[in-house]
This record gives structure tokens, C-alpha cells and sequence, in this order.
């Protein structure tokens, strides 16, 4: 079953220790739909991951790697950031915050996997 971006994070919300999440063009920076975020500025994260994924990317050409990024943890004391390229259309991606202290990272990483299957994007 197909969903929008919107139930997509919907879903992703029912995460353990969700913070907040958003659906991001890593071209342009932009966020294409966010959901929660506390004190996090999804708006601002999203510019700031396109970033990440950018500079991973540059990295693995220059290292000559074919291959997918599959996701990109950052682990902080107090939160998990997780970036999930989609892989029908790797330019977008999750972000998704999460309380290190309530999140079990496997069982989110499995929930993430799920969701970005089946997402669609208009």
C-alpha cells in the first residue's frame, strides 16, 4: 500500500523514542514534509543533512566505492540521527530523530526500512 509523505511520517511517529522526522530533497536542502522535532528545527536539520549526504557521496566516488549508501547514523549522547536515502529516488531521503535513552535503533532502523518501501512522492 502506497502512502503520501505525510502518513509515511505519520508512521514513522509510532517509533520508540521518535523526536521528529522529515522527508528531504538532498539537491536542494529542502524539506518536503516534517513531522514533530521538539527543540530540533527540521527545517534547518534537513539543509544541514542534504550536507552530510553531499559530502558522503563526494567521499565515495573519490574512494572509487559503487555502492548505495543504505543509511548514515550519527550517534549523539542524548539522540540518534538516522539519513535514509529512498532507493527508488537516492537525491531523497529520512531524517529522523530519535531519543537515545527510549529508542531501540534496530527496531527503528527495521520501522524506516518499512516506511521508505512504500512511500510515493507526486
Amino acid at each position: 500500500m502506497a502512502n503520501t509523505i505525510k502518513e509515511s511520517l505519520g508512521k514513522i511517529e509510532n517509533t520508540e523514542g521518535f523526536v521528529g522526522a522529515a522527508v528531504v530533497d538532498s539537491e536542494s536542502g529542502m524539506c518536503l514534509g516534517s513531522l514533530g522535532g521538539g527543540p530540533i528545527n527540521l527545517e534547518l536539520a534537513a539543509a544541514a543533512n542534504s550536507e552530510v549526504v553531499r559530502a558522503k557521496r563526494k567521499a565515495m566516488k573519490a574512494l572509487n566505492l559503487r555502492d548505495d549508501i543504505e543509511d548514515i547514523l550519527i550517534s549523539l549522547g542524548k539522540q540518534y540521527h538516522i539519513i535514509r536515502p529512498l532507493k527508488n529516488r537516492p537525491s531523497i531521503f529520512f531524517y529522523v530523530a530519535l531519543d537515545r535513552g527510549k529508542a531501540n535503533l534496530a527496531m527503528a532502523r527495521f520501522a524506516l526500512s518499512e516506511v521508505e518501501g512504500d512511500i510515493v512522492l507526486s
